[in-house]
């Protein structure tokens, strides 16, 4: 699976100034609102009117400015990697992005028709977000946003004249079979859903995978295609939501500033005396800047650069640093804030402190399993000589990092305190690196830098929520269905044992996570998992933290999980060599998963001790 670049080219034209602008102030907005709200509730015990329910919306044009920024730079999420590393002059590159972008083509304009028709209902039938402030107005944005997306693909699949008659004809001929043929009971459904898997096979991005499977299925059946974008106005605006672009944003701060450098000391200072000091250090940067990023192939990319010298100059053998480096990426995304975890409970209705909590001691586990391999290659290999542990560098490099080292015992304050709701916590969070990326350590330029991180930032959000908003589409079609529960009738009726049922659950899971985005994944597979987890009398906190070890595991699965063709991407190194790096830290993590699935305990713990 392919996802966004760490850095794009600079913007030139009026019209990407224009936009890249209009993403920087929705931020801006996103960051700046809750924060005044605290201090209004704090210092003048009142609130800011209306503030809470603009702060939802804006999540929601964020999202689809930050698509449509993917869309410009060609950076939407895509399932395949491995379309990258065909020639670009050969005809089967030409033809697959060809198909790909009259698919993605299609489907999105197929998502601007539906999106119309929902502003047109609002506008019609108004409700209010608030006093004069009608509904259609914030959802406005997404048929606008669409189109973009729509000219976008187009234009980046279609380079020749002729690719661009022949693309424009193939969509004349689907906007006429999608409005005067009927699809109810003919072979033109499972052409559509033929078509659509070439196209994904190709490279088309995930949301049009999704979106696209969602508009054949409600054409088929007959249902209004406007539900798709009304159930992606509900997920994207809700409470929680907000979340996600603000704790990225604070995590972009932290990554593109000297954040990375200074805790790399710290860890190496504290842990490089011990027999694989290297390795922990790396471990554990990796698992803090996968907790606020929520992907772990941006902590490859961002600093497989970083790590990997420093691996291979402290004398550990390339096999090794390879596979430590690709397995660590996917750690992190069992600590709060994660940002899965975040939306794995908008999704299942549970308490966030809850998964927050229930996911420390897993996470811990997970850690020190990997640290333990690194440390045992460290006594076996003995890389260099390791020097004695001195207390006045190290005590230096923690002071230099005291405000990263710092961010989530403030996270964790806020949101266990009382003094300030989830989504104010994750302003806060923002505010906070800004502050230490800008002013403290000034290792960002406000003028030059900070328009770049945050178009960056945007990118990534809005390439995460176009596809959470579809994929509620997709699922809510699956619940009108009742797929949700006759899986829960076909399980129990062959499946009768609770240790059997986590087996097949672990089987699943981790194959899902090999061949899914885990925010996708999220969205359509837990309504399905859900209600069998509560049939088997697992507690929705513990099935939580094991359906995401499970999909982190996903990542390091051969031969498709995504950190391997990242990792192959960012190191340049054969897919076979990458799979063969990861076999024992896939071994290692899977025991992990394993204790983790089997033993309650782990998850229940700390959440059962604080009550929440």
């Amino acid at each position: 699976m392919t996802i966004p670049h760490i850095h794009a080219v600079e913007s030139s034209t009026w019209s990407e100034k224009i936009e890249g602008g209009f993403s920087f102030l929705l931020l801006g907005l996103l960051a700046v609102l809750p924060l005044t709200e605290i201090i209004f509730r704090n210092v003048f015990h009142s609130s800011l009117p209306g503030a809470v329910l603009v702060v939802q919306h804006l999540t929601l044009w964020i999202g689809m400015a930050g698509a449509a920024l993917a869309a410009r730079y060609d950076r939407l999420l895509s399932f395949t990697l491995g379309m990258q590393f065909l020639s670009e002059g050969a005809k089967f590159t030409r033809i697959a992005r060809f198909l790909a972008a009259v698919a993605g083509t299609a489907v999105s304009l197929g998502l601007a028709k539906a999106s119309m028709g929902l502003v047109i209902s609002e506008w019609q039938y108004p409700t209010y977000i608030m006093s004069g402030v009608p509904t259609w107005s914030a959802e406005i944005i997404m048929p606008i946003g669409f189109t973009l997306i729509a000219v976008r693909l187009f234009l980046h699949g279609t380079r020749t004249s002729r690719e661009r008659l022949l693309g424009t004809g193939l969509l004349a001929l689907l906007v006429v079979i999608a409005l005067w043929v009927p699809l109810e009971g003919t072979g033109l459904v499972w052409a559509g859903f033929l078509l659509l898997l070439l196209a994904i096979i190709a490279g088309t991005p995930v949301f049009v995978a999704l979106g696209g499977a969602a508009l054949l299925l409600f054409w088929n059946s007959q249902v209004p295609v406007a539900s798709i974008p009304s159930e992606m106005y509900r997920i994207v605006t809700s409470p929680v939501l907000p979340t996600i672009p603000l704790f990225t944003l604070a995590g972009y701060f932290l990554s593109e500033g000297g954040a990375s450098t200074r805790l790399v000391a710290v860890f190496r200072t504290w842990f490089g005396w011990m027999p694989g000091g290297e390795a922990i250090a790396t471990i554990m940067v990796c698992a803090f800047f996968t907790t606020f990023t929520g992907g772990s192939g941006v902590t490859i990319l961002a600093f497989g650069g970083l790590l990997m010298p420093l691996m291979l100059q402290a004398g550990y053998r390339k096999k090794f640093s390879l596979g430590l480096v690709t397995a660590s990426g996917s750690l992190g995304l069992l600590f709060p804030p994660s940002l899965p975890i975040i939306l794995y409970a908008v999704i299942a209705h549970v308490p966030v402190p809850s998964l927050f909590l229930g996911g420390i001691l897993p996470g811990m586990v997970l850690l020190a399993l990997l640290a333990f391999w690194g440390s045992m290659n460290g006594i076996r290999f003995q890389p260099v000589e390791r020097t004695r542990f001195h207390l006045r560098p190290a005590l230096r490099a923690l002071w230099e990092a005291k405000w990263e080292v710092l961010l989530p015992v403030l996270i964790l304050a806020g949101i266990f305190s009382g003094f300030a709701s989830l989504v104010e916590t994750a302003a806060l969070a923002a505010i906070y690196c800004f502050l230490i990326e800008v002013i403290v350590h000034r290792d960002l330029a406000f003028f030059s830098d900070i328009p770049r991180v945050l178009r960056e930032c945007a990118i990534l959000v809005g390439g995460v929520l176009i596809i959470l908003g579809v994929a509620m589409g997709f699922t809510s079609y699956l619940v009108d269905a009742q797929i949700p529960m006759k899986i829960l009738a076909w399980v129990q009726q062959h499946i009768h044992s609770r240790l059997i049922f986590l087996l097949s659950l672990n089987i699943f899971l981790i194959f899902i996570g090999a061949i899914m985005e885990i925010f996708s994944a999220l969205v359509v597979v837990v309504p399905l998992i859900a209600p069998l987890g509560l049939a088997f009398g697992v507690d929705p906190v513990h099935l939580g933290i094991i359906f995401l070890a499970n999909l982190e595991l996903g990542f390091l699965t051969p031969p498709i999980g995504m950190n391997l063709f990242l990792s192959s991407y960012r190191f340049k190194k054969p897919l076979p060599e990458v799979y063969l790096s990861t076999v024992i830290p896939l071994l290692i993590l899977l025991a992990g998963v394993l204790a983790i699935t089997y033993i309650p305990w782990l998850t229940e713990f700390l959440p059962r001790l604080l009550g929440v």
